[in-house]
Formats: structure tokens, C-alpha cells, sequence
């Protein structure tokens, strides 16, 4: 399979070296430029391209790109690109501590539904519910005992089953989070946040969120972030 991945941190770089490893031919992109990206490449498998060019360059493309960073892609991006392109959104929304406020998330958007009017895109959610070291080390074999479940909540049946079908691939336990609109159940701070649950622990936690604390679960993560990086000093 063709793969686009736009952005380079963590994130990015441990989905395109999974991916490539899998035998996926593998575009990346950052908004500095290919030639920033020759040397990671090289090492995890991958081809470095434009940001434009990684938007076309897949059947399935990656926005692993901070929220704040969505409205500086450039306009149109994937104008003319096949509506059968999945793209995912692994992005999380921290107004105090990186991206700024943006009110329609504020006032109850989901991120991935603010995401998708940004890009003119509908999107999939999925893959911000695990840190980067979780995503490189804790992948494990289908059946193995309390392997870690991700959640993938998106609109088009058949695009949430191809990212499905690709959490199984990488090593994690597949879990149907749902509608787009479903989405802010897997958000920061929720209870299915980044937590390395199973199966039945990650379904019970995203029915367990409260949608009249969604502000708050931010708050509590951002507090939470914000300690941990005070304590590593």
C-alpha cells in the first residue's frame, strides 16, 4: 500500500518506520522540506517528499502534525486527490500548552470535525490515544493477552475499515470509536486517553466519558503534562 505521513516528529517518524517495516512504500513530509528529512528517510525506509506531494502520494495519508499547524497546510491540498485517499488525523488539541485557543473547539467542536473543515477533507480519528514509545514498543501479535486496543472513529464505513484493518497490522487491537462526531470521546484527558487499555477496557472507557467535561478532561491533561515536565526539570 501507498502511504502518505505528513509530519516528522515522534509520532510521524514511528508510524512511516512500523509502516515501512510492514512493506508499505512510505511518503513523509514536513512543512521544512524534504531535504530536512534525508537522513531520517533513509533510516526508517521512507521517500522524502513535499507536503504536496505526500498528499498524493498514498492510499492512505497521516496528518501527524500538531492542531495549530492544520490552517498553515497549503490551500487545497488535496484538491484533486481521489475521495477513495483515507485521511487520518492523530492530532490533539493542547490550547495553553502548544496550539492556542481555537473557539469552535472550545465550544464543543470535536478536533478531528474542526480538522476536516480546515482540509475541506472528511478525516478518520485514530492513533492519538497511544505516546510515540508506546506505538514503537508495545505492538504485539493478534491474540496475545492484554494487547493494546486503539480507537478509530470516522464517518465513511469503508475508510474506517481500512485504518482498522491497518491498527491490526501494526501490532494493536482495532476498536470502533464510532462516528467523527463520536471522536471527543477518545480527545485528551478522556478516560481512554493514552492509558495502554485492552479491548474491553478501551470500549468500557470511551462509554464512559462525559461529554460535559470535555473542557475539564483538557484542563487535567494539560495539568498533568505540564507537572511532567516540571519534574523532569
Amino acid at each position: 500500500m501507498r502511504i502518505g505521513v505528513i509530519g516528522a516528529g515522534g509520532m510521524g517518524r514511528t508510524l512511516a518506520h512500523h509502516l515501512g517495516k510492514l512493506g508499505h512504500q512510505v511518503s513523509i513530509a514536513s512543512a521544512r522540506g524534504p531535504a530536512s528529512l534525508t537522513a531520517l528517510a533513509k533510516e526508517i525506509g521512507a521517500t522524502p517528499v513535499t507536503v504536496v506531494d505526500a498528499a498524493r502520494a498514498g492510499e492512505i495519508v497521516f496528518l501527524a502534525i500538531p492542531t495549530k499547524a492544520v490552517p498553515l497546510l497549503p490551500r487545497s491540498l488535496f484538491a484533486g486527490v481521489a475521495d477513495s485517499v483515507v485521511v487520518v488525523d492523530l492530532g490533539n488539541y493542547h490550547p495553553e500548552l502548544r496550539d492556542g485557543r481555537i473557539d469552535a473547539i472550545d465550544q464543543g467542536m470535536p478536533e478531528s470535525r474542526w480538522v476536516a473543515h480546515q482540509i475541506g477533507r472528511p478525516v478518520i480519528k485514530a492513533f492519538n490515544t497511544i505516546f510515540a514509545t508506546s506505538l514503537l514498543e508495545k505492538g504485539a501479535p493478534r491474540g496475545t493477552q492484554g494487547r493494546i486496543a486503539l480507537p478509530v472513529a470516522g464517518d465513511s464505513p469503508d475508510a474506517k475499515a481500512a485504518v482498522l484493518r491497518l491498527v491490526d497490522d501494526l501490532g494493536f487491537d482495532p476498536v470502533d470509536g464510532g462516528r467523527l462526531d463520536d471522536s471527543w470521546r477518545q480527545q485528551p484527558g478522556t478516560p481512554a486517553y493514552c492509558q495502554d487499555l485492552d479491548a474491553a477496557a478501551l470500549r468500557r472507557a470511551l462509554a464512559e466519558a462525559d461529554a460535559s467535561r470535555i473542557a475539564e478532561y483538557r484542563v487535567e491533561e494539560e495539568a498533568r503534562i505540564k507537572r511532567q515536565i516540571a519534574a523532569r526539570g
